[in-house]
């Protein structure tokens, strides 16, 4: 009887820890997120400080370089920087001018992805204006896009890449209500943004239950740009996207899969307040680097992206313009030399950044950098920024895991964004990836 009675309790044992096992991963980033929102009580976000106590959480995660919105989220569902993925800023580099055109395309990552794991496998995906998804293979798809020429109204250009054909209309139907250009605005980004992506969420979770959910609450980034780290319009955005969160967590519960699906919450970088904007092409220009870009007659041109520019050569094996620009830099005033750091090819080398650039600057003292060629070489500048060389505190996003299989009340001193990969793949049980999550988020790791 006794043996009969410890086989049983085994058992029960053994069901009872598979009925735990993940079955469903949803991975939500707060564009700009930072780990004080969940770390510091001040912040209105009891669902992700419900969540970093009954799961686990990172004090910082290290961004890749630059910290920017595109390349960091292909490098989420990649687990490589990218100098491997291939999407090395929000836009591409075009020498004669930019068109407005970002990394909108699938095509442009040149390297397996979560979402292709998860079709490998057998299993259903979905995705709410995640970065760099026209044409993904995910099964329920409202990708990121927008018209340049028609920055204020997004709907018809996202309707038109939504797949399957007429989910664009089902979710109006049933999730948000007809939509107005203002409510899915990326321009303006106003609050019930991010409400409206999450009640699509919410509604293919429920109806759909798709494996893998991933999900882009953008507005927190607009308003630290407008207002820095601490503006009122950030703690009202920060406190809205966790109200997102909240509306996730229901439809888990409404659809039955509470249980068995992990939440991942965490972002692409954080946030630095600017006073200064420094234009580096204006230097170039004046010096007859940069004559007329537009009729392809130039010599080197930064491209900039936030906190920091890439330097690119027209002939990449010009050293002696390579050089120019270095001394140009190096002989500058020491009032505008305070401005930035230079990295070089060998550091971009290391961290894995566009490896088309000959060298690229960081700003420094709450300075921004700009594109413009004419004008004032130092302006100033106000709000936030970021896509600075990810090395300080100030510009690490956050990360919080809950679910089964996550460790409970683990707190991870540091991580990077290469990690995320790693830990959903292990989570779902997919083959992706030989690089295992980092120790003390999973239970048992």
């Amino acid at each position: 009887m006794k043996k009969y009675t410890v086989f049983l309790l085994a058992t029960l044992l053994v069901l009872s820890t598979s009925a735990q096992k993940t079955k469903y991963v949803v991975l939500i980033t707060i564009d700009g997120f930072r780990p004080d929102f969940y770390m510091e009580p001040s912040w209105g976000t009891p669902n992700l400080r419900m969540m970093k106590d009954s799961g686990a959480c990172a004090r910082g995660v290290n961004s890749i370089f630059p910290s920017v919105t595109y390349p960091n989220h292909t490098t989420i569902i990649t687990g490589v920087p990218p100098a491997k993925h291939g999407v090395y800023y929000n836009a591409p580099f075009e020498p004669n001018g930019a068109s407005g055109q970002w990394y909108f395309g699938y095509e442009g990552i040149k390297v397996p992805t979560l979402f292709d794991a998860v079709r490998k496998a057998g299993k259903k995906s979905a995705n709410v204006i995640w970065p760099v998804t026209v044409g993904a293979p995910i099964d329920y798809n409202v990708p990121d896009i927008w018209s340049p020429k028609i920055k204020t109204d997004r709907r018809e250009i996202t309707a038109a890449n939504t797949t399957p054909a007429g989910l664009w209309n089902e979710l109006q139907e049933k999730a948000t209500g007809a939509l107005e250009a203002a409510d899915f605005n990326m321009v303006k980004e106003e609050l019930i943004m991010d409400e409206n992506v999450a009640r699509m969420g919410a509604y293919i979770i429920k109806t759909y239950k798709p494996a893998f959910t991933t999900l882009h609450l953008a507005c927190t980034d607009h308003y630290e740009h407008a207002e820095g780290r601490e503006g009122h319009l950030v703690r009202k955005a920060v406190a809205g996207a966790d109200r997102g969160i909240g509306t996730i967590l229901e439809a888990l519960e409404r659809a039955g899969i509470q249980d068995s699906t992990v939440i991942i919450v965490t972002g692409d970088h954080g946030f630095v307040d600017i006073k200064t904007s420094f234009q580096p092409n204006v230097i170039l220009a004046q010096n007859g680097l940069m004559k007329d870009i537009k009729k392809d007659d130039w010599k080197a041109q930064f491209h900039a992206v936030g906190g920091s520019a890439f330097l690119h050569l027209k002939d990449k094996n010009d050293v002696q313009t390579l050089n120019q620009v270095r001394q140009l830099l190096n002989s500058l005033p020491t009032e505008q030399k305070k401005l930035f750091r230079i990295i070089e090819r060998r550091q971009l080398d290391a961290i894995g950044a566009d490896p088309n650039a000959a060298l690229a600057i960081t700003a420094l003292n709450n300075t921004t950098i700009g594109g413009a060629t004419t004008g004032a070489i130092v302006k100033p500048a106000k709000g936030g920024t970021h896509g600075y060389y990810p090395d300080f505190k100030e510009i690490q996003t956050g990360f919080v895991a809950y679910g089964p299989g996550i460790a409970k009340g683990a707190i991870i001193n540091e991580m990077n964004l290469t990690d995320v990969a790693p830990v959903i793949s292990q989570l779902l049980g997919l083959d992706f990836t030989t690089v295992k999550a980092p120790a003390g988020i999973l239970k048992n790791n």
